[in-house]
């Protein structure tokens, strides 16, 4: 008929996609559950298994299902890359550095054990070949990095331990779908040296992407923020990531390694915050994507035709996985809540294991039957995630109970300290000599509790969310001081509490003079460079010891300090200070 609207299906999955974002955020916020179960609900009732099978019979239901489920993978895929992306935002180089041992320790140590033993527990009791064995016992190992991560962070005790598990499985994705070629049928010598090629040209594309990213990046967002033009800043972030992607992607490797890189890059510039702030719409919706995608390979009738089998098959996956990654934290030194909490939330599979399934199915190793029944069960593992954090959440604090602010903690305005270190334990002494009242807070449980056991007033809590402060009473501190060493996260979390708090004394723990610059850029009352007080109070030391009179020594210190902090400020631009508490 003329003149009549029609959608085409892009279109039409669009406004389903759209439309079920708009439902889920909203409504599953008001109830406080995480909307990661919202978008796969909306996943099995929009798609081929749920109304979508309906509409030959209804034909008006096209146009609020999936007409074709296949069109969303790409952007499922990069609701994943963009995932990675602002983990590497959040972290550091230095910070990665530091996870070294966890990543290639624990990482390790967690894939190989679990999908060994399920690996000679399908070949033993199923009567599979040892490839098939292999194939899947490896596919189950992994867990989700997309719904896990959102859930936990990456600052716990929990987050830091689930990062270094999720970053290991991810670098080994490429290696294991490589060798799952090499055991296929006629693919022995064609596999090994792909793989040795693919890890060549990756490294090197890797090596470029980190010496171009150092210098050229910078570059490329001071001209975007020059320019003051938000859709410019948004699309050299995209060009970067996409970029990235393409560039690990290319050589074989996993694009979401380019897009690690990216963030990683990324965050060692002063634009990080803007960047991370830009792209969050767009992370949670692909994300959104990508779960609805989980949701819509959920055959609730092909679920109860085998509901025993399949029931049989989630529950020993979670519990062996569970038990496995929580014994490892145990041995490795982790406390029995983390090690406990940790364990739970990484015992569903991971949407890499649908990816594994496929290859090796596809590389005849497993059975399109087998593959089926454990693609099933990989839905309904990544379906009870958001699940299984809360039972873990509920398990640890019965094993062992987390430290936790008496109330009356409340009652009095104190000086609060982020670090429950050798420099904040310091600054805690010296709040003492003076009468002062103060709290300290670190999100290492181990460090507040040989804190509370030596008589330091210390308590639980992660500094960047916001509630921890805000149960501390940070609105009526007199002040905050910033004892970590991570200069990232410091920077990061002087900005936020900057404009969260204006009038807030922040006095804040630097490593060297640039750094203190940028804290003071930041927005830092005073930033104390290490470096400097180190000189200074050798200065003091020689100059006592050689003779000259401790009064004027102390005043030449005093005055050589001024002179330096009033260049730090001129230097981190800093034309004015903020007007501080005195209340």
């Amino acid at each position: 008929m003329a003149g009549e609207l029609t959608l085409s299906p892009v279109m039409s999955d669009a406004l389903v996609i759209l439309g079920s974002a708009g439902i889920v955020i909203p409504v599953f916020a008001r109830f406080r559950i995480t909307p990661i179960i919202g978008f796969i609900l909306i996943g099995i009732l929009v798609g081929p298994f749920g109304l979508g099978s309906m509409v030959d019979q209804v034909p008006w239901l096209r146009h609020i299902t999936i007409s074709e489920p296949d069109h969303l993978t790409p952007f499922a895929d990069f609701g994943i890359i963009l995932l990675l992306f602002a983990i590497g935002l959040e972290l550091s180089f230095n910070r990665l550095w530091q996870l070294r041992k966890l990543v290639f320790g624990l990482g390790s140590l967690e894939l190989l054990i679990i999908g060994s033993i399920s690996a000679g527990f399908f070949g033993y009791y199923n009567g599979m070949d040892s490839t098939a064995a292999l194939a899947l016992g490896f596919a189950l190992a992994f867990s989700s990095t997309a719904i896990v991560l959102p859930i936990s962070g990456t600052r716990s005790p929990v987050g830091r331990a689930a990062l270094s598990m999720l970053l290991f499985e991810d670098i080994m994705i490429v290696p294991i779908i490589f060798i799952l070629g090499a055991l296929a049928p006629n693919a022995q010598a064609d596999g090994v040296g792909g793989l040795t090629d693919t890890l060549i040209q990756g490294g090197i594309v890797i090596l470029l992407l980190l010496i171009v990213g150092r210098f050229a990046l910078p570059r490329l967002f001071s001209q975007a923020a020059r320019t003051k033009s938000p859709e410019l800043f948004l699309a050299a972030s995209l060009l970067v990531v996409i970029g990235a992607s393409l560039a690990t992607a290319a050589t074989g490797l996993s694009p979401i390694v380019g897009a690690l890189i990216a963030g990683l890059l990324i965050a060692e510039t002063e634009y990080h915050g803007e960047v991370e702030t830009i792209m969050e719409p767009f992370k949670g919706l692909a994300l959104g994507v990508f779960l609805i995608t989980i949701g819509m390979s959920i055959d609730l009738r092909a679920i109860w035709a085998d509901i025993g089998n399949i029931m049989g098959a989630v529950v020993g996956v979670l519990v062996f996985k569970a038990i496995v990654t929580g014994t490892l934290l145990r041995l490795m030194g982790a406390r029995r809540s983390t090690a406990t909490e940790t364990g739970v939330l990484m015992a569903s599979p991971s949407e890499t294991t649908l990816i594994v399934l496929a290859a090796a199915t596809s590389a005849l190793v497993i059975d399109a039957e087998t593959a089926q029944f454990w693609q099933i069960v990989t839905a309904i593992g990544l379906t009870v995630t958001p699940l299984l954090a809360k039972l873990g959440r509920v398990i640890a604090r019965r094993v062992e109970a987390a430290p936790e602010l008496p109330e009356e903690d409340n009652d009095e305005a104190r000086t609060i300290i982020i670090g429950g270190g050798r420099v904040g334990r310091l600054i805690a002494d010296m709040m003492v000599a003076h009468d002062q009242p103060y709290v300290m807070l670190d999100s290492d449980p181990d460090l507040i509790d040989r804190a509370k056991r030596d008589g330091y007033r210390a308590t639980f809590g992660d500094a960047a969310r916001g509630d921890a402060l805000t149960r501390l009473g940070i609105e009526k501190a007199p002040a905050l001081v910033l004892t970590m060493d991570e200069p990232v996260l410091a920077q990061r979390l002087v900005g936020k509490l900057r404009a969260e708090h204006p009038d807030l004394l922040i006095v804040a723990r630097a490593r060297d003079t640039d750094h203190a610059a940028a804290l003071y850029r930041a927005g830092a009352s005073h930033a104390v460079p290490e470096n400097l007080e180190s000189s200074l109070q050798l200065s003091e030391a020689v100059l006592v010891d050689i003779g000259v009179a401790m009064g004027p020594v102390i005043a030449s210190i005093h005055a050589k300090r001024d002179e330096y902090r009033e260049k730090l400020e001129v230097e981190g631009g800093l034309s004015e200070k903020p007007k501080l508490r005195t209340s």
